[in-house]
Parts: structure tokens; sequence; C-alpha cells
């Protein structure tokens, strides 16, 4: 094990504390408030029994999956003003929401959700580091429960869901890999990294950057296995989750 180096008393290879609280957003199909130590998030899935117009127009069977994020104004030190007051989405925004899509739709069988759009909405409430990783984690959730409803009314015969998804931070903080970066160890990462996984161990999607540094072969391969280790721990208390929520 890995001593306590981190400023908030964590091994390095340890998670911060995963909690989730369901039906947060009682109109919403399914919905969890999900933490990841101070970082919080809402993440609801609406279905809507309809697809998008260019998907009839190209003769596309099947349903479809979007996600949407925001951060709210209060949920950062610095008030964050809102993409309709500027008139515009940002870049990171864009980012994310495109993000959370692939991420969802890499477990999702299209066919069998039938003609239904599954609306993804995340909204961060406090950020602490990791907001995009913890919406990743938390849409699942939202997902699974909202296509339950499909499923005890008889409109789709079969889980279109094929496998979890979650996601995690890795990065190099003073040198050393860190699991789960908090504001502080990502702001001043040297190398930092967010990893999407299913629950059987396949890779969604690996985003890793030098921030005024480089890193070699040895530190990519140990920082996929530290996402890893975290990964499988998210994937189980996704499940204990789900278990205690679902028929």
């Amino acid at each position: 094990m890995s001593s306590p180096v981190r400023v908030d008393g964590r091994r390095a290879d340890q998670l911060r504390p995963f909690t989730i609280e369901a039906n947060i957003a009682p109109y919403a199909s399914g919905s969890v408030l999900v933490g990841f130590g101070l970082t919080r998030v809402i993440c609801a899935a609406t279905i809507e029994a309809k697809v998008p117009s260019w998907m009839r127009q190209q003769g596309v069977s099947g349903g479809w999956l979007t996600a949407e994020y925001s951060m709210l104004p209060y949920s950062t030190l610095e008030r964050k003003p809102r993409d309709i007051v500027k008139g515009k989405i940002d870049g990171r925004t864009v980012e994310i929401q495109r993000l959370i899509g692939r991420s969802l739709r890499a477990v999702l069988d299209l066919k069998k959700l039938g003609e239904h759009t599954l609306w993804i909405d995340c909204d961060v409430l406090q950020a602490d580091g990791g907001t995009r990783t913890a919406s990743i984690t938390g849409a699942y959730i939202a997902a699974r429960l909202a296509i339950q409803k499909l499923l005890d009314a008889k409109k789709i015969t079969e889980n279109p869901l094929t496998d979890t998804v979650a996601a995690v931070s890795v990065g190099l903080f003073n040198g050393e890999a860190l699991l789960d970066l908090n504001y502080v160890e990502d702001k001043d990462a040297e190398v930092d990294a967010n990893v999407v996984m299913t629950g059987r161990g396949q890779f969604v999607e690996v985003q890793s950057s030098g921030e005024e540094s480089t890193f070699s072969h040895e530190q990519l391969q140990t920082l996929l296995g530290l996402a890893k280790t975290g990964l499988e721990e998210l994937a189980q208390l996704q499940m204990e989750f789900l278990s205690r929520h679902l028929p």
C-alpha cells in the first residue's frame, strides 16, 4: 500500500468517498446525486418516445442517447456565468457532453432501445476535480434506473445496456501516480488523465496529457493500472447500489 501523501490524507491508490442518492429529480425517468469527495453532480436520465429527425431522414433504426452537462454558477469558488448569459456553450462543456454521450453509447444497444431518446443531463452542484468522471459514473446509474421503467411498462422487452461504465481521473502529482484527483492535485498535476472503462474491463476512452511536462510509456502503464483498479471498485459500487434499487 502507498503511504499517505495527499492533502486529504488518502493513499495514492485510494478513491475519494463515493456516495449515491437516488431519485434526486422526481420528474426524471431516473436520477441520482453522486459524490466523489467534495465533487457533487446530479445525473438525470429522461426518456422520450421519439428519435431525432436525422435518424428518420436517414432511415436509421433503433433509438438514441444524447448528453448535456453544465456547471451551476455556484459550483466553483468564483461564480461561473451560465452559458446562456454568454450566448454560447464553451468548448470545455461541448467536449464533456460528447464524452458522456460516447461513454454511455459504448454500453447501449441502440436497436434494443427502440424508438426512444434517452437524454442524460449532468449538473455540477459542487466542483472539486473530476466532474466529468463523476458525471459518467453517475449517468450510467441514472440510465439504468430509467431503462427499468421502460422494461416495467413493457415498452421494450430486453435491457439494452450491455455492461456498466464508469470513469475516473489519474495523474502524476509531485512525481507520484495518484488515483481520483481532487482540484488541488488536478490543477498542479504534471500529467493528468481521464479513463473510461466498462465493467468487463474494456477501455472506452483514455484522455491523457502532460501539463508543461512529458511522461514515459512506463508511467502511462502505471496510470492505466491505477485507473483500472479504481474503476473495478466503482463498477462494484454501482452494481451494489443498483441491486438495492432494482427489482
